[in-house]
């Protein structure tokens, strides 16, 4: 492609000043299709320049910045591919580190980096930009002004590489979101490792654009940091929500306003490819990947809106069990939970307390014991057994602990989901109350977000409670558990 130098240099002068000016001249050299430019676009640019500003002149950064928006949406075009390669006309020597969840991935927006670094267009506008014969691979090329671009997967090895920008593009797929391991493993490298590689920790952005896909991914890590600038957009603002839900986010606010019927992108993603989408991708994938929410509208297994929440409890409970599911890693990982639930005499399920803390092992049957103290003899306890040896060890200290209390062991049998369906089906049919103490909001959360939600012990010790609850009166070793009629209050309204 000829370029002019009259031409040449009005290119330079106005793509230099504007990403988004620059990306809509360089567009045509990495992608065949001519660019349909929504409003989302020009708002991810201004967002990404913003960033870029405070590099160039080695100021400390105000924040980093988490991206949100549905697939076909340009987001790794924009951030991924072209970003790099603007930063680049402005500051030579920046070094990026850029990743995705596989190698692959990361390899082809490198190289369409590459192809745009080396274009007759860029050369002739952006001469000074060059990239270094002996360093042209795939993975890592670099500037002759000593900048460069390493492109790894998540959970590669980044020894001896540091950038000035860190940009990750979707470090999970979908299918890594349903493994609870997969998720631990793809934040503990992002927050131990990608954290550290950074030229000067005062002033390096980490960018993290992706796809929601449960509550404990990338991006609900990083929004529970304060210095964080959160754009969410989702591909629709659905029109009908149930009453109690909560609203679709969008950030910031005022971009609600720019949604045409409801929709972000009505060109690229009108409502018949939603309608599409949300067969493919069923109500899980559709309200994460579209709707940028890990909880379908109307709450996932657990209808949260359809929870009574009341200040008192009922004037008589017939039945009720405190059961536990242990942990014990203190300060961190899962949490040791006892969950109180009844039944009145009205049928209906109540949820009358929840002790939750992250102990270590003689933390937590101290917790356990003085919880049976307080509850006093007549409430049975259940203590939730895992496999193996050690499981029903630690099962039998707990009973032992636990001398003149009614105390069952059981081994749960199918997965969580399925333990936790049938207490869901009351929670949909209106049938659970649950009172409002300080442990609710957490307790609510948690219910919203299963079985993609960050921790999953409150439901565990919930499902075993319920599920022995239906069972009615039992015998255990000869003993029948009692039932328990607590001193009249005031019926809630």
């Amino acid at each position: 492609m000829s370029v002019t130098v009259s031409k040449a240099n009005l290119i330079r002068s106005i793509c230099r000043e504007s990403f988004l000016e620059f990306l809509k001249e360089f567009w045509g050299e990495v992608v065949a299709e001519e660019l349909i430019l929504n409003w989302h676009i020009e708002l991810i640019c201004t967002e990404l320049q913003k960033v870029a500003e405070r590099v160039f002149l080695g100021q400390p950064k105000e924040y980093d910045l988490v991206i949100n928006v549905p697939p076909g949406s340009s987001k790794s075009t924009i951030c991924s591919q072209m970003f790099n390669a603007w930063c680049w006309t402005r500051m030579p020597s920046a070094r990026f580190i850029s990743c995705s969840y596989a190698q692959d991935v990361s390899l082809k927006d490198a190289v369409r980096t590459r192809d745009i670094v080396q274009s007759d267009l860029y050369r002739a506008c952006f001469p000074e930009v060059q990239l270094r014969e002996d360093t042209t691979a795939k993975g890592l090329f670099a500037t002759t002004e000593k900048g460069d671009r390493m492109s790894t997967g998540v959970l590669g090895r980044l020894t001896g590489f540091h950038g000035h920008f860190i940009t990750v593009d979707d470090p999970l797929n979908p299918e890594e979101s349903y493994s609870e391991a997969s998720l631990k493993t793809v934040n503990r490298w992002l927050k131990e490792t990608l954290s550290s590689r950074k030229v000067d920790k005062q002033v390096t952005p980490t960018i993290l654009i992706m796809q929601r896909l449960h509550q404990a991914d990338p991006s609900g890590i990083f929004l529970e940091k304060e210095d964080v600038r959160h754009i969410c957009l989702p591909g629709e603002i659905p029109e009908a929500q149930d009453e109690g839900e909560e609203p679709i986010v969008v950030s910031p606010k005022s971009a609600r306003a720019k949604y045409i019927d409801g929709m972000l992108d009505p060109k690229r993603m009108p409502r018949k490819v939603l309608k599409e989408q949300e067969i493919d991708l069923g109500q899980y994938g559709y309200a994460s990947q579209i709707l940028q929410n890990p909880v379908p509208l109307g709450g996932g297994l657990f209808k949260i809106n359809k929870l009574h929440l009341v200040d008192q409890p009922p004037r008589r409970i017939v039945r009720q069990y405190r059961s536990w599911d242990k942990a014990a890693t203190e300060k961190g990982g899962a949490w040791s939970v006892g969950a109180l639930i009844g039944v009145d005499n009205y049928g209906r399920y109540w949820i009358l307390d929840i002790k939750r803390d992250q102990l270590g092992a003689h933390e937590r049957e101290e917790l356990i014991k003085d919880t049976a103290l307080l509850d006093g003899p007549d409430i049975t306890i259940l203590v939730e057994v895992e496999g193996g040896s050690g499981g029903k060890e630690s099962g039998q200290n707990t009973v032992g602990n636990l001398a003149g209390y009614n105390v069952i062991m059981y081994h749960p049998t199918g997965d969580k989901e399925a333990r936790a369906t049938p207490l869901a089906s009351q929670v949909g049919g209106g049938n659970v109350y649950v009172l409002n103490r300080h442990w609710t909001k957490a307790l609510i959360e948690e219910l919203k977000f299963f079985p993609r939600s960050k921790y999953k012990d409150q439901v565990d010790a919930l499902s075993g409670g319920f599920n022995r609850l239906k069972r009615g009166k039992i015998r255990v070793g000869g003993y029948r558990s009692k039932a328990t009629t607590p001193t009249p209050e005031p019926q809630p309204a």
